[in-house]
């Protein structure tokens, strides 16, 4: 195959596979009251299921580095696509809630192995353009978001019943895999067997791998809490329930271009630090109008949110950044995204139990402006300009380089 026609369908399978990314979830939260009453959901049970994402991409995006070091990227992305169509189809055919939970585990594992293998995949066929591919589908992701959140009501309205509202986003799925088919058949060249067999990179032991995880977590906690409660706090606000849905929208809306820009910038820049102290300033000052006015200057605060989570598409973009090898950038992936997403998970819990416990939004702002604080040291360690397979390989230099002294022999 032509080396032209090779990127084309390579980039076409990347964008694809983003376009997947968020649809299995967010047309589930589209369609949560309807599916909790069909399957007759605990109050407990509808909890799970909105916890179980963050969940799943922590334990199985965890375990994609044992895969990457036994299968080649493509034949392990078109498993993780399968996985994906057959766990959304599945669930849009469950007749329980313990099914509905199982095969929603089954997708959720596709999309967290998804999730930890695009950035290598960029690495590896874009190396001379990793900002701006990781924008671009970055910017994809964002559009699957959104148009599975919008959707999935009308698509389930016009056949009458939720199901369909959940399992046309398998169908999509299925055809994210077309495009992986010929790399995952092709036979696997010498060359990348003794890559796979290359020495593990363990990026939990490393500074540069706890300050990405802290980072990436801290950014996800803020944008997951930001999803589930900023429509609330705008009703809370006295504006109507549509008008909340649109200004939540609006943070989507506007960070589509930002979502472009930043990964682009970040490959052109030598220091990041400005643009971590940028998107993290963003999301303080944002937080702190929506506790101080949060009717009369809602627009900016959306604008200001919508920069502020650019901090997504700029984490993944430096995942990248910060490995020399494949192998590293995919134990630095699964190892920040992994801690990231069990971080994040507690950032819709704990600002639901704030809110309740005090009814109001004051508390619940100032534990999100935390979380920002947190989230700009941790950039500013994760940003500079360092390798994680470095890191780890300068214990070993030092150990040879200074080598124990024998104990001096004592004449008495």
């Amino acid at each position: 195959m032509p080396a032209r026609r090779t990127t084309v369908l390579i980039m076409a399978g990347i964008l694809l596979v983003a376009l997947n990314l968020r649809a299995a979830i967010t047309s589930l939260g589209a369609l949560l009251d309807e599916v909790s009453t069909g399957l007759h959901l605990s109050g407990t049970v509808a909890g799970l299921v909105t916890t179980l994402p963050a969940l799943a991409f922590a334990a199985f995006g965890a375990a994609t580095p044992w895969l990457t070091r036994r299968l080649p990227a493509a034949r392990i992305l078109v498993g993780a696509m399968a996985l994906l169509a057959v766990g959304q189809l599945l669930r849009a055919l469950s007749g329980s809630a313990w099914t509905f939970l199982l095969t929603s585990a089954i997708a959720l594992a596709g999309i967290a192995i998804a999730n930890v293998l695009l950035p290598v995949l960029v690495k590896e066929h874009f190396p001379h353009r990793p900002g701006l591919m990781t924008g671009v589908y970055s910017m994809t992701l964002i559009l699957g978001t959104t148009t599975a959140s919008a959707a999935s009501v009308p698509v389930a309205h016009a056949f009458g019943d939720w199901r369909a509202g959940l399992g046309v986003w398998g169908l999509l799925a299925a055809v994210a895999v077309l495009p992986w088919l010929g790399s995952a058949l092709r036979r696997t060249p010498a060359s990348a067997r003794a890559a796979a067999a290359a020495p593990r990179v363990r990026a939990g032991r490393t500074r540069l791998g706890w300050a990405m995880a802290i980072y990436f977590g801290a950014q996800s906690l803020s944008g997951y809490a930001t999803m589930g409660w900023l429509a609330q706090m705008f009703r809370d606000a006295a504006f109507t329930p549509t008008d909340a849905g649109l200004l939540l929208a609006g943070v989507t809306a506007v960070g589509v271009p930002f979502a472009l820009l930043m990964p682009t910038l970040a490959g052109k820049l030598r220091d990041l630090r400005p643009l971590v102290l940028l998107m993290s300033a963003a999301m303080i000052a944002s937080y702190l109008g929506l506790a101080l006015a949060p009717h009369g200057g809602a627009l900016a605060w959306v604008a200001l949110l919508a920069l502020g989570q650019a901090a997504f598409p700029l984490a993944l973009a430096m995942i990248g950044m910060r490995a020399r090898t494949g192998e590293g950038v995919v134990a630095l992936s699964a190892f920040a995204q992994s801690t990231g997403y069990l971080i994040a998970a507690l950032g819709p819990l704990l600002v639901g139990i704030l809110y309740e416990a005090t009814g109001g939004w004051t508390l619940p702002l100032g534990f999100l402006i935390a979380a920002a604080v947190v989230q700009a040291f941790s950039g500013l360690a994760a940003a500079r300009p360092r390798f994680v397979e470095d890191e780890l390989a300068a214990p070993a230099m030092t150990a040879v380089t200074n080598p124990p002294s024998r104990p001096r022999e004592v004449v008495g």
